[in-house]
């Protein structure tokens, strides 16, 4: 626990019931064992059963192995009402952590570098609380601990294996702890919130030889500079300006000494987009490309292409309703960003192409504690203080959802 002289003015701890931040021992403890045992996609087995384990101590009906390692527990008020779902990933990322603390990650190579063993935390508070209080909400809390969040991905499977039914999910929240944002502020948006994302892989065939002739060669470091370069240009001159699109080249490898004309290059990337109309059209803007440069030259290229994850596109009662909820939570209207939007991108969004839905953030980020690192960082942390407020915003969603459904 930290002292209240280094909380951000956006910190409102008072405004969190008692009984939640009696809590937070406990909140950070489940924290801590979770990072320790970093689990990669589809591979979360000793996070899953740490999760079944106290789920099934304090009496809540949950359903384990789906999608390999999912669980869906659930919770029934005393009284009839609308299903609300609650999501939560459980998944961690292949980086090596940094940092020196006792919670360090045990599993080498692998690190919860963001944020997801506080999502995990956070949904066992919030399934703790309302396990001893169904009487302040009706209808049935569906809490979902979702895989592979980081990739593949685990919504989808989770999806097709049924965890929007039996009973029927009317709505669907979640957040995302974002050391982007200072502690305490809760961002969010109606409408596209988060970016859709594809990703592709590109070998390019040349035809090497010596670095003194290249008269006989096709010099496929050549051809690849001029598609990175043009690549660029599908966005500045085919994307409105007032929209947004993003194309990077994240890995070029190519050529093995300083005078040897490479006969191969091989390069990755990444598309990301708002708006649903780009879907399938960057793909072929992208191909034509480098289709041109290779012709032009010589070369051939052999290109695969993926679409990962769609846009996280929120709807807009559910996130009135979000946003009506957290004003009770923090300290002024000036912590709360309503039109916030970032072109990362989160698989939550399969989840609200079937239900309507909000996903926002929860600011994590404490400079004076030098836990402001950026996500996927080795040295990503996060203040655990906000692990308390994450559930009362659990917490207050479920409660008041049953009063105000429909929406």
């Amino acid at each position: 626990m930290i002292s209240s002289t280094l909380l951000p003015p956006s910190v409102n701890l008072e405004s969190v019931r008692l009984e939640i931040r009696a809590l937070q021992p406990e909140l950070v403890q489940w924290r801590r064992q979770i990072h320790q045992c970093p689990e990669l996609g589809f591979e979360e087995y000793l996070t899953s059963a740490f999760v079944s384990k106290l789920l099934t101590r304090w009496g809540i009906e949950h359903q384990t192995g789906i999608a390999g390692t999912g669980i869906v527990a659930t919770l029934t008020g005393q009284t009839p009402g609308p299903v609300l779902a609650i999501r939560a990933d459980m998944d961690a990322l292949p980086i090596n952590e940094l940092n020196r603390v006792p919670y360090r990650s045990q599993h080498e190579g692998k690190m919860h570098a963001c944020g997801h063993d506080g999502h995990t935390a956070i949904a066992l508070g919030t399934a703790h609380y309302l396990a001893k209080h169904r009487q302040n909400f009706s209808g049935t809390i569906k809490i979902i601990f979702q895989p592979a969040e980081e990739g593949p991905g685990g919504a989808k499977p989770m999806i097709e294996a049924g965890v929007l039914k039996n009973p029927d999910v009317d709505a669907l929240i979640g957040l995302h702890l974002w050391n982007v944002l200072p502690m305490g502020k809760v961002a969010l948006r109606s409408g596209p919130f988060m970016a859709a994302v594809e990703s592709f892989k590109l070998l390019i065939m040349g035809k090497g030889g010596h670095g003194a002739m290249p008269h006989q060669t096709i010099d496929s470091v050549m051809v690849s500079a001029q598609i990175v370069n043009t690549l660029q240009t599908i966005v500045s001159r085919n994307v409105n300006p007032l929209q947004s699109a993003v194309v990077t080249i994240g890995e070029l490898h190519a050529g093995t000494r300083h005078n040897v004309i490479a006969d191969t290059a091989k390069l990755s990337g990444t598309v990301r987009y708002f708006d649903p109309q780009f879907q399938g059209y960057l793909q072929e803007r992208i191909e034509q490309t480098i289709a041109g440069i290779c012709q032009i030259h010589g070369a051939t290229y052999d290109l695969n292409y993926w679409q990962q994850y769609p846009a996280v596109i929120n709807d807009r009662r559910m996130s009135s309703f979000v946003y009506s909820v957290a004003q009770g939570v923090v300290e002024t209207s000036n912590e709360l960003l309503p039109d916030y939007q970032t072109l990362a991108a989160e698989d939550v969004s399969f989840f609200l192409q079937q239900v309507p839905g909000c996903y926002f953030f929860l600011g994590s980020a404490n400079p004076e504690r030098d836990l402001a690192y950026p996500h996927h960082h080795p040295r990503f942390d996060f203040d655990e203080i906000v692990l308390q407020m994450g559930v009362e915003l659990f917490v207050r969603c479920a409660e008041e959802f049953g009063r105000s459904f429909p929406l």
